[in-house]
Parts: structure tokens; C-alpha cells; sequence
């Protein structure tokens, strides 16, 4: 095994041997940004990116927070009073939950608009940073120089824009920060939020901008279908002014991220070479067209 590049399943045994549990039997669930694993027992195993603790934390203290409000969340197992270092990576073990499917745009809109009615917790969070990761992404991305300067110079321009639009200023709203289907679990009988990475006090904007994207950007999401998150939700944030900048952020994010992707697995080559090149004004209005990564 190369000490400097361990692989998934040897980072899940170190873990695990820390936390006196077993890795035995266990199957993966999925690896992207972080890498999920089944434990016998009905336990889930976490493990994140390097340097990535802080978040960690923050997803345990609020996971717990929600679950004092009463809110249907995934929940950590037993009283984790930290995350596990793990050459750097944190691992985090959670209750696994019963079998369930990604929750709909109407089911997230009514999951969001219970989150954001809480009161922040007394643990403050960070304020939403909705460029976070985003110059180490561009630059790890094997682009050329002058496309690395391209996305360089819109991450300023959007920078600037976000700053404009005065919506950082209120911090006195928990938004989940990556709010999309997909991190709704619903089973038989309830909705429980996921990922609580990106989890921090901001606009109420930020976490509705997803589903709109999905709706206008990408072309996947049915005008019925978003009418329906709209009408759960209360109201349509593309009649926001500031939507167009928070749309934009938005797929100057799911660009990187692709491009990231990009870098490890070449399925996602044409994707990502897609999503930069519609950015860069080749592919006329949206809808784009955009395919979801698997």
C-alpha cells in the first residue's frame, strides 16, 4: 500500500481500529467527496477529504442540534465528541437509516422551509462562504493557463457581485448550504436531512438556488415539478434580484466540481468540458442541457 495515497479501504480499517469497531463485512456505499461505508449493526462510517476536520465537526454539532429541535436528520452514533483524525481525514460514524429514496422538490422545499424557521444554534456557525474551494478547484482542474485565468477572473467577478448584493449580511439564518435532492432521505414514514458539510448562517436564497438551477440550467427539472418545490417552499427565488448572481455562483461550482471529477475518472471528461464551455459563452441561452455526474 503506498503510504501517502492509502486507499479507501485501508483509511476505513484505520478508523475503525481507532474507534475499537470492526471493518469487517463492510460495503461501500459511495466515494466522492467524502467516502460512505456500511458497518454491520446498522452504522454508517464517514470518512472525509484531508484537512477537512473543521467540517466535521461542524457536521456533528449540527446533527445534534437539529435532533434537540425535533427535526428528522441523520444522527451520529453515540456521543462523538469529535471527529477521528485519520492521516489528516475525518471519519464520523452515523446511525444508518432505514431504506429510503432522495426526497422530492416538493419534500426538500418543506424540509428547508422548517430549517430555516429554527433558531440558530448556540454553537455559532460559520457565515456562508459560497466560493469556498473554489480557487483550489480551478487550479488543480489541468486546464491551460489561459483558461485557468479565465475562471479565475469570474470567481473575482462573482466575488464582487455576492459582496454587492449585500446578502452575506444575514447571518441569522441556518441554511443547509447544499440543499438538493439528494441530500433528503425519505423513507417509509419521514424525511431526514443529510450533509451538513456546508451548513452555516446565511441567505434563505442560497439553499433555494439549487432546484432552480436544476430547473433553468440544467433543463432536469419539470416546470411542474419546480412550481410544486416553489408552492412547498412559499415562493420563487429566481423573482429574487439577486438571483442571477447566485446562479451564477451556483454553476461556476457545479463546473469545478466536474471538473474535479474530471481529473479522477474520465466518464466525467465530456461533461465538464461541456458544463466550461457553455460558461465561456459557446453554447448559447439556457437550459444547457447539463447531465448529472453519477
Amino acid at each position: 500500500m503506498d503510504v501517502e495515497h492509502p486507499t479507501p479501504a485501508a483509511l476505513l480499517a484505520e478508523a475503525c481500529a481507532a474507534a475499537g469497531r470492526s471493518d469487517a463485512g463492510a460495503e461501500l456505499i459511495r466515494a466522492g467527496e467524502n467516502t460512505l461505508w456500511r458497518l454491520p449493526g446498522g452504522v454508517v462510517a464517514r470518512i472525509g477529504r484531508p484537512g477537512q476536520l473543521a467540517a466535521a465537526a461542524k457536521e456533528l454539532t449540527v446533527a445534534r442540534w437539529l435532533h434537540r429541535h425535533r427535526v428528522p436528520a441523520v444522527r451520529p452514533l453515540g456521543h462523538q465528541p469529535a471527529p477521528l483524525a485519520v492521516r489528516g481525514r475525518p471519519a464520523t460514524f452515523w446511525h444508518e437509516l432505514p431504506p429510503h429514496r432522495p426526497g422530492t422538490a416538493a419534500e426538500l422545499a418543506a424540509a428547508l422551509r422548517r430549517l430555516h424557521r429554527l433558531p440558530p444554534p448556540e454553537t455559532r456557525l460559520p457565515a456562508l462562504d459560497p466560493f469556498v474551494r473554489l480557487p483550489e478547484r480551478i487550479d488543480a482542474a489541468g486546464l491551460d493557463r489561459p483558461l485557468h485565468r479565465r475562471l479565475h477572473d469570474r470567481l473575482t467577478e462573482l466575488r464582487t457581485a455576492w459582496r454587492e448584493l449585500a446578502l452575506p449580511a444575514r447571518e441569522s439564518t441556518v441554511v443547509h448550504g447544499d440543499a438538493w435532492s439528494g441530500n433528503l432521505a425519505v423513507t417509509a414514514t419521514t424525511a431526514h436531512l443529510l450533509d451538513f458539510e456546508r451548513t452555516a448562517l446565511g441567505p434563505v436564497e442560497w439553499d433555494l438556488t439549487t432546484t432552480a438551477v436544476g430547473r433553468h440550467t440544467f433543463g432536469t427539472v419539470p416546470p411542474g415539478t419546480y412550481a410544486a418545490f416553489c408552492a412547498a417552499y412559499g415562493s420563487d427565488v429566481t423573482e429574487h434580484p439577486g438571483y442571477p448572481v447566485l446562479r451564477d455562483i451556483r454553476e461556476l461550482r457545479l463546473t469545478c466540481y466536474a471538473l474535479q471529477q474530471a481529473t479522477t475518472d474520465p466518464r466525467h471528461r465530456a461533461q465538464a468540458r461541456y458544463r466550461l464551455a457553455c460558461l465561456l459563452g459557446d453554447h448559447g441561452p439556457r437550459p444547457w442541457g447539463w447531465a448529472p455526474l453519477d
